[in-house]
């Protein structure tokens, strides 16, 4: 997962680099939380909830202000062809809050995508520090359900067959909801009529987010949130199964 990083557009970092990021002073209203003690408190909370750390990988950008961080975790359950991420992201330049996020590894390809916005979103107020450890404990638990719904999700799309003419239709759709960009549709549609992977070669749903997630490679890691999201919410609308179980969090 380090190589994800780059072809994500940021900088890799090791965790000694990350560790000797030097942290602004706060202020009275604005207190910034070191990337090692965010990352830090991220760790110590998965064993809390059955999680454990397998690999890691970390970046940063605009020199070092702002860090992203994924952490492939591991529930005691195994997964044949997809794992678990957590993002991480934190900012020392008040771009953008403390964040964590699901997201899903496809093992095949390295494909990335995250499952929703960031459901923890702390601004860095003065007082931050007093509440984030619970607002960690209780992220936890919606990701894991988000993860579960997912799993369930990725099912649905394999079941969800497409013609090539539906798979163009998604596509524009895909351009509409800024999932994708246009200068990207033809690196989609090879990756659609001649798959890198054998496991994507199915004339299904699933192959069809797949091929646009191997075109996202390399847009920028700070996005690829966004716009992985957008990109399920396109493909739910035409597979009523997996929409009812976002719907529902099932």
């Amino acid at each position: 997962m380090a190589d994800l990083l780059l072809h994500c557009g940021a900088n890799a970092v090791s965790r000694d680099e990350l560790n000797r990021v030097v942290t602004p002073e706060q202020t009275n209203t604005w207190r910034p939380v070191a990337h090692d003690e965010a990352l830090g408190l991220v760790e110590e909370a998965l064993p809390r909830h059955g999680l454990s750390v397998v690999k890691a990988a970390y970046a940063l950008t605009h020199t070092g202000a702002r860090f992203f961080g994924l952490l492939e975790v591991r529930n005691g359950q195994a997964v044949a062809d997809q794992t678990w991420v957590l993002g991480i992201r934190n900012a020392h330049d008040q771009r953008f809050a403390l964040g964590l996020t699901a997201g899903s590894e496809v093992l095949v390809c390295d494909n990335l995508s995250f499952l929703g916005s960031y459901t923890l979103h702390r601004r860095h107020t003065s007082r931050i520090m007093n509440d984030l450890p619970s607002l960690i404990d209780d992220t936890m638990q919606k990701l894991i359900v988000c993860w579960r719904t997912h799993e369930r999700r990725v099912e649905a799309y394999r079941e969800r067959r497409l013609t090539d003419k539906a798979a163009h239709d998604l596509l524009i759709r895909a351009i509409d909801a800024q999932a994708i960009i246009p200068r990207l549709v033809p690196r989609v549609l090879q990756e659609w009529r001649t798959p890198s992977h054998e496991a994507f070669r199915g004339r299904n749903l699933w192959s069809f987010s797949n091929a646009v997630t191997e075109a996202l490679k390399g847009t920028g890691l700070p996005l690829l949130a966004d716009r992985t999201e957008r990109l399920h919410r396109v493909c739910d609308v035409v597979c009523p199964e997996a929409k009812e179980l976002v719907a529902c969090g099932a």
